[in-house]
Order: C-alpha cells, then sequence, then structure tokens
C-alpha cells in the first residue's frame, strides 16, 4: 500500500509544482522515467532494432499488463501513438457505406466529433446524437430509442468527457448495443487511469486510451482494445503494413490474427516500455485506491470553489470524477492562468472549441479546468482557492 508521501515522492516535480493537469497530461513517476531513458540508452549502445529484439520479452509485457488493466486477454490489445490514433483506427476499420448512423452523445470528445463529421462529409454517414437529461448526462432511453430506430453502424461514447467531470453510463449502453448486435466503440482516454475498467462489464468492441493522462505515462503513447468480436468478423485497418499483416505472396496478404492487426511496423520502443511501466505503477497503487483518492480531491475542489463569490461550477450528471470546472465573469482567461504559473500551479482553460454543445447551453465560452490526481494534497487545493481568491 502506498503512501501520499511515497507517491510524492516517486514525483519529482511535487517539490517545487502544484500539479492540477492531469487531465492533460499527469507528472509520470520514477518507474516511468526510468524505463523509457533506460531504454533510450540501450538504443544508443547497441542500435535501434538489436535493443527491441533484447528487450522482445518486456515488450510483449506491454500487453499482459494492459489486458489486465482492463480485465481482458493478451490477444486484443494494440499499442497506439495517441489515442486518437487508436480511435480513428478503430473507426477505418468498419465497411462505411452511404447512409450508415452513427449515434453518440452531445458530450462526446470534440477530435471525435469532428472524425463523424469528416465520415458524413466524404462518406455520406449521418451522425445522430441523443439527448442529455436535464440533470446532466446522456439520456439511455433516447440512445436505446434512437438505436431501434435508426439501426447505427456504430454506437461511440466518450466515457469522460474532457470539459466537465461527467462520468457516461457505458455499462448501461454497452448491454443494450450487445443486445441489438451494433458495435460500440468507448474512448476511455480520461477515465483510464482514474477508475478500473473491465471491458466485459462495459461491453465495448473497442475501447481507446492514452497514457499521459490519469495513467502517468509517457506522451506520445496509447491503447486499444479490441473484442473477439472484431477479430473473428476479420474488421482490420484501410491501410494495414507488415506488422498489421504478412505479405504472403506477390497478390495477396494474411491479416494479424490479434489486435496487432491494429499496429504499424514503426513503433516506439522506449515509449511503449514506459507504458508498460506506467500500467504496472497504476496496478500497484490500485485503481480502486485511486477512484477514491482522485474524488476526494475534486469533490473538495467543487466544495470550495462554490463557496467563492461569483464563481460556478459547471460540473453536471449523477456520477462525476477528478475533472473539475468552473466559471466567473470576474475571471480573465490569460490572467487567470498567468497568476497561476506565477504560484507554480499547473491548471487549464478550456475553450468552446472542445464543448460546442456543452458550454453554450451552459451559457460560458470557457472554463478553468481543475483535475487532481491522487499524489495532489488537500493543502495544494487549499493553496489553488487562496490564488483564485486573489
Amino acid at each position: 500500500m502506498y503512501t501520499i508521501e511515497q507517491l510524492r515522492a516517486d514525483t519529482p516535480a511535487c517539490a517545487h509544482k502544484i500539479h492540477l493537469n492531469n487531465a492533460g497530461a499527469s507528472l509520470p513517476p520514477a518507474p516511468v522515467l526510468a524505463a523509457v531513458y533506460r531504454h533510450l540508452k540501450l538504443e544508443s549502445e547497441i542500435g535501434g532494432y538489436e535493443a527491441a529484439d533484447a528487450m522482445a520479452g518486456e515488450v510483449a509485457g506491454f500487453y499482459a499488463s494492459v489486458a489486465q488493466l482492463l480485465h481482458a486477454q493478451s490477444r486484443n490489445i494494440a499499442f497506439a501513438a495517441s489515442a486518437t490514433d487508436a480511435y480513428a483506427k478503430a473507426l477505418s476499420t468498419l465497411p462505411w457505406q452511404t447512409g450508415d448512423v452513427i449515434l453518440t452523445t452531445e458530450n462526446d470528445y470534440s477530435s471525435n466529433q469532428i472524425a463523424f463529421l469528416s465520415l458524413q462529409k466524404r462518406l455520406g454517414v449521418r451522425l445522430i446524437r441523443a439527448r442529455d437529461l436535464a440533470s446532466g448526462g446522456v439520456d439511455v432511453d433516447d440512445f436505446e430509442r434512437l438505436i431501434h430506430r435508426h439501426r447505427p453502424r456504430l454506437a461511440a461514447v466518450t466515457h469522460v468527457p474532457t470539459n466537465s467531470g461527467l462520468v457516461q453510463p457505458v455499462e448501461a449502453i454497452g448491454k443494450i448495443c450487445g443486445e441489438q448486435q451494433v458495435w460500440y466503440l468507448v474512448d476511455a482516454c480520461q477515465s483510464a487511469g482514474q477508475m478500473d475498467l473491465d471491458v466485459s462489464r462495459i461491453g465495448c468492441d473497442f475501447l481507446t486510451a492514452t497514457m499521459r493522462k490519469y495513467l502517468r505515462g509517457p506522451r506520445g503513447a496509447g491503447f486499444l482494445f479490441a473484442s473477439d468480436r472484431v477479430l473473428e468478423a476479420g474488421l482490420e485497418l484501410l491501410l494495414p503494413d507488415m506488422r498489421s499483416a504478412d505479405w504472403t505472396g506477390a497478390d495477396d496478404y494474411k491479416t494479424a490474427n490479434t489486435a496487432r492487426r491494429f499496429e504499424y511496423w514503426e513503433m516506439p520502443i522506449a515509449l511503449l516500455l514506459g507504458s508498460k511501466a506506467a500500467v504496472d505503477y497504476a496496478l500497484e497503487v490500485g485503481l480502486d485506491f485511486a477512484k477514491t483518492r482522485i474524488n476526494q480531491l475534486a469533490d473538495l475542489t467543487r466544495e470550495l470553489l462554490s463557496e467563492m463569490p461569483g464563481v460556478r461550477v459547471l460540473d453536471e450528471g449523477a456520477h462525476l470524477c477528478g475533472i473539475v470546472t468552473a466559471h466567473a465573469n470576474h475571471w480573465e482567461p490569460k490572467a487567470l492562468m498567468a497568476k497561476l504559473q506565477t504560484a507554480n500551479i499547473n491548471c487549464r482553460i478550456s475553450s468552446q472549441l472542445v464543448a460546442q454543445i456543452d458550454f453554450p447551453r451552459k451559457g460560458v465560452d470557457w472554463a478553468l479546468r481543475v483535475s487532481p490526481h491522487y499524489y495532489n494534497t488537500e493543502e495544494e487545493i487549499g493553496r489553488l482557492m487562496e490564488v483564485l481568491q486573489a
């Protein structure tokens, strides 16, 4: 069992920085740094291909570690350069036809919405969004009604939107998709690392995530989960390469029989090994501990912000997590960020570009986003409030 002191000792920047931008990129712990540095050093000493060969066992361990994180099997895991890379690969596998429907929510991530709109523009795919409840979060009954009415090619839900602390009911939606045999894609970019993810309970066909957020891994790394249903259906990349498939003859190729079919030959081995270290660290710390601690700090942040004159906490929904958003008319974004940076506090401003539906509905065009991790302290949250009050 790790103590907060141990977690902070593993995070050198805690000595001089209050890092509350973990929904952007967390501070990596010492084992992650060591894994990346160690492999880069090995590459410099013996060569890139040779270093990869030497670390083949550790590389294979990446898939086992992520599978453990998701309660899945190694064959269902692929490395990706980012969550967006994984998401685009998942979208590219489906045999889109004019008139096909994508069913999503009003709170799905901006990059995902852009991808949907691109498919609509290029291929004539129809984009439909289930409505939100008045209290926040997608209306599951409306989602089910739209599935029955439109028979979508794909249902896509962002588990935790980047612009609020909302946690969407991905398991309830997964049950509906399973019953109706609709392909189901879950963006777990913000939830991986701050809560337990069980793909069998979620019932998804694809799940994507990055390493740099709550998993505390390196930037430029992520993963894609592809279910056995996906593999058995023969879904593959639009443009596979010699890692995704084998060239078996002058005019033929054979797709890999695991989720490696969603990978490309060029792999950043140092980042992959750093990602394995990050996942192993998260598992050692414990996802239940992470969720409890992160939620405690987020709830404290919401409570203290709501007590400040003129400040409005924007988070809505039956279930909230470690992302806190707030707005005040007397705050000016650039000046606010400058003040926080002067105080050695990392937060983030979310603009309307990431919430074209949610923010206008809430009557704001930007929000301060505060996203604590388990290594943060109540004293750091208190220091944030002192600076905001000033």
